[in-house]
């Protein structure tokens, strides 16, 4: 039986989590490792500075106290699966908000399938877009569309191949919609996000100042082709997007050779 690592960035008790082992459970054999708390837009980060504990949950079910996804990974790689016998795949998500454009960089969803493919497992990122998510939240969202695309995906790379090389992953954004309005999947590169500085300050009851990070909104620049992730979410599409961790510039790597010289 082919065997599949969970993990995600939003909590072990996150109903995106559940949704995903509920899709996932017929197909394989599912172990789930996911971060104690929520960890959202935490990065590609590895703790380094202290101890970490892996807690069982219940069978094959295990929470990472105050770790990263990318802990998450990488600790269970090298405990729970013996060094000749790795997950077939890992699989993040399903994040409750999106994961689109430059945001894949904060994101620890995606840094979890990053995690993955450099230690030569192929992985998906998959993200639930929602416009309000305390709102789906709040109101169970069913993610009937992403356990409907995760599954069928999934099944496909179990029964055949990973369509990706070494260092590279599937980040997968499901738009807000019904599956029966859904206009499909489309292949996209990662778009052009444009951010804002959405920073507050206040004073604690001590008078003291602080700072909290806000929810940027949901813009992105145009692409001359609407190729890009947030195009094909606008238009009710499932947007796929192949990920390689190589960010060398190559365009630029003879400009700048003739300016050091």
């Amino acid at each position: 039986m082919k065997h599949i690592l969970i993990t995600n960035d939003d909590g072990y008790e996150s109903i995106g989590l559940k949704a995903l082992i509920e899709a996932l459970s017929p197909l394989a054999k599912i172990t789930v490792v996911a971060p104690a708390t929520e960890k959202s837009a935490c990065g590609h980060s590895l703790t380094l500075t202290k101890p970490l504990r892996l807690i069982g949950v219940e069978d094959d079910f295990y929470k990472v106290d105050d770790g990263t996804p990318t802990d998450c990974v990488f600790i269970s790689l090298n405990t729970l699966f013996k060094s000749n016998k790795k997950p077939d795949l890992v699989i993040s998500g399903i994040n409750i908000g999106s994961n689109m454009g430059e945001d894949i960089t904060y994101s620890g969803t995606a840094s979890a399938a990053m995690e993955a493919v450099l230690q030569g497992i192929p992985a998906i990122a998959i993200s639930q877009v929602c416009k309000d998510k305390c709102h789906a939240i709040k109101n169970g969202w069913d993610f009937a569309l992403a356990k409907k695309t995760i599954k069928e995906i999934t099944k496909k790379i179990l029964n055949h191949d990973f369509p990706l090389a070494e260092r590279k992953f599937l980040n997968i954004n499901i738009p807000q919609t019904s599956i029966q309005e859904c206009q499909g999947i489309k292949i996209t590169k990662a778009g052009y996000r444009e951010y804002g500085n959405d920073t507050h300050r206040h004073l604690n009851p001590r008078g003291e100042e602080y700072y909290w990070i806000g929810l940027h909104p949901l813009l992105w620049k145009k692409s001359s082709d609407s190729s890009c992730d947030f195009e094909a979410i606008q238009n009710n599409f499932v947007s796929v997007t192949p990920i390689h961790l190589d960010m060398t510039s190559y365009n630029d790597i003879h400009t700048l050779q003739e300016w050091i010289n």
